[in-house]
């Protein structure tokens, strides 16, 4: 929208419905277009619509109906799709007997919020309380949203397009870190690298059932959780759940239009004007066979003493994408991309919180194989001695010294997997990550991002440097 080379017109103006009226005054558009500038656009739509000003591609009504609860409730209804058990809030008293009704832990946040601002975990009735007395001002205009969280669950975006008839999947997006991170600042691969085709069948048969149902017109994104657990016949089975659906294009267009060589962005204008998807000859999705990892990029460097967790707040400032014929190569190049170094020897810090130390075993064990030697707090270093692997037990920052903070101011630790029990700087953890930042060491804080860490750097052990090739040879294969 600001090269000169491309727009005929600029409008540096903020974007309220006053201003963008003024421009239309000027222009007098055939129509105007809002789903190209994120959730803003969106919240204006109405009031443009009202002004009289034509809302070209789905429309305001369907819009509404997507960001409105109830209504969207009673849309998932009555297509026969799950969501997670939900309420709303006004005050403090309301909200605890949703959140008595759903169960702990849930997912808190004000309505209408762009970038997961405010949004919060709740794991008991304390820190609800105390969300509700500071953290947001809540009114039946503005009410708290009350979601229960799916711990351990997988989340997944898919991008599609819709002519208002025709819908294509553009793709459809696992992410790497488990629900419950900001989909801005997890990382994802396209196509998914450990779904089931099942699950990823019941996925784009949601999106396609969503899509007609709000006569989406244009672009929409969907957001779901796939849940893992024991069936009524004892074996595993995924639960799918719709998390959020947004009828407009999200920040992941430019990356499944890369991936794929499909430009999304192209293909919604065009069917927003009355191009048809089978005229523009594009009836079917495609479905790569090379592997694209969306990476985010975080800014912690510039602030010192920070607590590098990541949560339902967005926290990342851009991202870079790395591209390969398989998973792990993928992985390893969008990591180099993002500016963090993969060494293949030296000491790896382990402390993991009670429920993932038995899962980071098996990780721990391949980590050894490829020659690293591993360093973990007792509580770790107990479990992973119980299971034959050979590490060093080191102290605790107020254990003594020295410990893990001097090994990373001699530059002694390459790497640090520490995933953390609780939310903020707390004491040896929060210290444990700063120092990371301030030092520069990779410091990976979730266990499924363990697990891709682990896998990327078992691919580099043998090769000498991953291959590199233009963008548009990737959408050629």
């Amino acid at each position: 929208s600001t090269d000169y080379d491309t727009s005929d017109v600029l409008f540096f103006e903020p974007l309220t419905t006053e201003d963008v009226l003024n421009i239309c005054d000027r222009l007098r558009p055939d129509g105007v277009i809002v789903q190209f500038g994120g959730q803003t656009p969106l919240n204006l739509a109405r009031g443009l619509q009202q002004a009289g000003v034509p809302i070209i591609g789905t429309s305001p009504e369907m819009i509404d109906a997507a960001e409105d609860r109830e209504k969207f409730q009673a849309m998932l209804e009555k297509v026969g799709l799950r969501q997670p058990e939900n309420g709303l809030a006004t005050e403090v008293e309301g909200a605890r007997r949703a959140a008595a009704r759903i169960g702990y832990p849930v997912l808190v946040r004000p309505s209408y919020v762009l970038g997961g601002r405010a949004m919060e975990l709740c794991y008991d009735e304390p820190s609800l309380i105390r969300y509700m007395d500071t953290a947001v001002e809540a009114s039946p205009d503005h009410p708290v949203l009350i979601d229960k969280f799916l711990q351990d669950a997988i989340e997944v975006d898919v991008d599609a397009v819709s002519d208002g008839e025709t819908v294509v999947v553009g793709g459809v997006m696992e992410h790497i870190e488990e629900a419950g991170v900001h989909s801005g600042d997890s990382a994802c691969a396209l196509p998914p690298y450990s779904l089931p085709e099942s699950v990823i069948l019941e996925i784009k048969q949601a999106t396609h059932a969503l899509a007609r149902e709000l006569q989406v017109c244009g672009l929409m994104n969907i957001q779901f959780a796939v849940k893992r657990g024991p069936g009524e016949s004892g074996k595993e089975e995924f639960q799918v759940y719709v998390l959020e659906v947004n009828p407009r294009a999200s920040r992941t267009s430019p990356f499944v239009s890369k991936a794929t060589g499909l430009s999304l962005a192209r293909i919604a204008a065009k069917a927003m004007v009355g191009v048809s998807l089978p005229e523009q000859g594009v009836t079917s999705e495609i479905w790569p066979k090379h592997t694209s990892v969306k990476e985010s990029v975080f800014p912690f460097s510039r602030f010192a003493g920070v607590d590098i967790i990541l949560g339902p707040e967005m926290k990342s400032t851009g991202e870079v994408m790395g591209i390969a014929d398989n998973f792990p190569e993928a992985f390893a190049k969008s990591q180099i991309a993002a500016g963090i170094k993969l060494p293949r020897e030296g000491n790896v810090f382990i402390s993991m919180n009670g429920q993932h130390k038995e899962a980071m075993i098996e990780p721990a064990r391949k980590l050894i194989e490829l020659g690293y030697h591993l360093l973990c707090t007792a509580g770790t270093a107990k479990v992973f001695q119980d299971a034959g692997l050979d590490v060093e037990q080191m102290r605790k920052v107020q254990e003594g010294r020295p410990n893990l903070l001097d090994y990373m101011v001699n530059g002694d630790v390459q790497f640090i997997f520490n995933t953390p029990s609780g939310k903020g700087s707390r004491t040896d953890e929060g210290k444990i990550r700063a120092a990371a930042v301030t030092y520069g060491v990779p410091c990976v804080t979730t266990l499924p991002g363990c697990f891709a860490m682990v896998r990327a750097l078992e691919w580099l052990r043998d090769k000498p440097e991953p291959e590199v090739c233009p963008l548009q040879t990737w959408a050629k294969k």
